[in-house]
């Protein structure tokens, strides 16, 4: 597995993804999220390295990557400097960005710090905690489907996890509740589902968020309207998770964004819609994609 050196000296490592047959095309970067989920959930997201080689960093603490010395470094404004660090490493000038979940908000603290090195971004059902907003269309994503027959004990599982701190049980829970995060329940979700509890590590995940204070964020949101590039922020109709509104947040928090949701799409949408969102984000990154109704 390649590895880069990063701006404190760490090696932390990365795979690349390419089932092309030789032609030159510019990498797209992808960032998972969770916070602090191994990269491995991203897949080949639907695939879209048939189309543009694929580069997926393990952050600090997760997949093949080492864990930190200093708790600091698993706050996601760090994190955005690995990723200045391993654009270095690649030689590249500027590069697409393609972020999903959590890693939306090291995506966004990367583009505010270095507003120049992104050609295109692309935000994969975001949250909006860096907005300073929490809607509450995801519940009621939720709530409109409890005719299914996972409802309950998923119900009962995200009550639970309120209560709930040691992290084994934690992740247990996260398995009961993880069909609301998906469009069906079929055999790929579950498949998918199944992979969590084994790729979340606490310590990052904890990390996350931490030292951020609210002076970081709003100089965070100011600088993105200092981003030239063009932003596509996607959303699923049926993400019980982060909902529709928080991407709308989001979008809005950039000068040249724009929001897409995917129908019968969840949070994960390579897995409930791919050749959907394949094909939005080739259109998007070729500057094909239709103005919007």
């Amino acid at each position: 597995m390649p590895r880069y050196r990063s701006y404190d000296d760490t090696e932390l490592a990365y795979r690349v993804l390419d089932t092309r047959d030789g032609a030159a095309t510019p990498p797209v970067l992808c960032l998972a999220g969770g916070p602090a989920r191994d990269a491995a959930y991203l897949g080949n997201l639907g695939g879209l390295d048939a189309h543009r080689p694929l580069v997926l960093p393990d952050a600090r603490g997760t997949g093949d990557s080492p864990t930190a010395a200093d708790p600091s470094a698993y706050a996601f404004p760090a994190l955005a400097e690995d990723l200045e660090s391993l654009r270095e490493h690649l030689g590249l000038e500027r590069f697409a960005l393609l972020a999903h979940d959590a890693g939306t908000a090291t995506a966004q603290a990367y583009a505010a710090a270095h507003p120049g090195r992104l050609s295109h971004l692309v935000l994969l059902c975001p949250g909006a905690r860096l907005q300073g907003e929490l809607p509450d269309d995801a519940r009621e994503i939720f709530a409109s489907r409890r005719g299914e027959a996972w409802w309950p004990d998923a119900a009962a599982a995200i009550d639970e996890l309120a209560r709930v701190a040691d992290f084994e049980e934690v992740r247990n829970l996260l398995l009961r509740a993880a069909p609301m995060a998906y469009a069906h329940w079929d055999e790929p979700q579950r498949a998918h589902a199944a992979t969590e509890p084994g790729q979340l590590n606490p310590v990052p995940r904890a990390g996350f968020w931490q030292g951020v204070g609210e002076a970081a964020r709003k100089a965070i949101l100011e600088r993105l309207g200092d981003t030239d590039c063009p932003v596509l922020v996607i959303t699923g109709s049926l993400d019980a998770v982060t909902g529709v509104r928080s991407g709308e947040l989001v979008a809005g928090s950039f000068p040249r964004a724009r929001s897409h949701v995917l129908k019968e799409s969840g949070h994960y949408p390579w897995i409930d819609q791919p050749d959907a969102l394949r094909t939005l984000i080739e259109d998007f990154l070729a500057g094909t994609l239709p103005a919007p109704r």
